[in-house]
């Protein structure tokens, strides 16, 4: 089987090829098609804008795609930035400016009251219409400064319960294990290997 991935996140890109060993499966990305546009995520939700992206690809390629949304829930924000986790701080998605504005609206936040939860939704879609959802979860809570220089995105601020290093300072193994992508990538394993 092959199958394309609706991302150009170089970070995205290797965490799911890292946890999806699947026989027979070939992944590709969008390098290997020439150009294609960005699908604008004008969903309301993490599944609406996985499976928005993932139609837009396997609707062009005729092959089936497999697109993730992420975001980071923080619960003394109300859910944000949610869906717009990559674009919190602007539309050019820059995940430095991304963390400032996080850090500065929970300046002042003891750290009992800075939970949070990574959230990640991955979309199958087939030529033949098929459509499928897993969606994977990572709790902890968000750090006062920067920890660590792996990993992308809110790693460095993100501390997974039960651990006393951020997720930037884990290593990949680790990180595919309890997190949010690593989580919903092993449910999509099981659903292609069993489908």
């Amino acid at each position: 089987m092959e199958l394309v991935l609706a991302t150009r996140n170089k970070g995205k890109i290797r965490e799911i090829r890292d946890a999806l060993h699947v026989p027979g499966l070939l992944i590709r990305t969008y390098e290997d098609f020439g150009e294609w546009p960005e699908v604008e995520e004008t969903g309301e939700t993490l599944e609406e804008n996985a499976l928005l992206k993932a139609n837009m690809l396997c609707g062009g390629l005729g092959m089936p795609a497999l697109a993730d949304d992420s975001g980071l829930m923080v619960d003394a924000l109300d859910g944000r930035p949610g869906a717009r986790s990559s674009r919190y701080a602007g539309p050019e998605g820059d995940p430095e400016r991304n963390m400032d504005r996080l850090l500065e609206e929970l300046e002042g936040v003891p750290p009992e009251l800075r939970t949070a939860r990574f959230v990640c939704v991955l979309a199958l879609v087939t030529p033949e219409g098929e459509s499928f959802l897993t969606r994977g979860e990572c709790e902890g809570r968000i750090l006062e400064r920067r920890r660590g220089g792996g990993g992308f995105g809110y790693d460095p601020v993100f501390l997974p319960e039960g651990f006393e290093r951020s997720m930037a300072e884990l290593d990949v193994e680790e990180k595919n294990s309890i997190s949010h992508r690593g989580r919903a990538m092993a449910a999509m394993r099981e659903l292609m290997e069993t489908a």
